[in-house]
């Protein structure tokens, strides 16, 4: 029985593999990113997954289920920090399979990102793993963490394009105040 349980687990890990291996490509490739974004993607989701089948293949074959709700409690705490805690180096890993996969952030698609008064802006190069490159009509390489792309407000492809980094103009900024 239990011999049955853990190819049924590994069967289903081969699936998933094949099903989900091919989505992250595609969504590198239609993105226009290097190849190698993409296998950096699909290594990571095999590592999740493959973590996750050698769990409840321990659970089949006896282990304590103590030990598994530590094990669990210590992955929801790192699932908590990586969407959740901007300060975490695992939460620009979480936003990188996000923006990998999102329509909007297209290698050549020129945003501005707004935090606060300040902006940044430019073309995206390329996402890694931790950051965004963007290049400014001006050659200048910005590199912005991935979950700060992702938490703040971005406009994409906006009409005026200002100097690539500093204050914005005090007719862009909304007036807060009221009469």
């Amino acid at each position: 029985m239990q011999l049955a349980l853990s190819m049924v687990i590994v069967i289903l890990y081969v699936a998933l593999d094949r099903f989900s291996s091919p989505k992250l490509a595609e969504g590198a490739e239609v993105s226009g990113f290097k190849e190698q974004s993409a296998r950096k993607a699909v290594g990571i989701a095999r590592s999740v997954s493959g973590l996750f089948g050698l769990l409840f293949i321990g659970l089949i074959w006896g282990i304590e289920i103590s030990s598994v709700l530590v094990f669990a409690g210590t992955a929801v705490t790192l699932l908590g920090v990586a969407f959740f805690a901007s300060w975490s180096l695992l939460s620009n890993v979480t936003a990188y399979f996000i923006l990998l996969l999102h329509p909007s952030f297209r290698k050549g698609t020129y945003i501005r990102v707004i935090d606060g008064d300040n902006y940044a802006e430019g073309s995206i190069a390329e996402i890694s793993v931790f950051s965004t490159k963007l290049v400014s009509e001006s050659q200048l390489v910005i590199l912005y963490p991935n979950n700060l792309l992702l938490g703040r407000p971005t406009l994409i492809g906006p009409r005026d394009r200002l100097n690539s980094v500093g204050k914005l103009p005090p007719n862009t900024i909304p007036d807060t105040q009221e009469p």
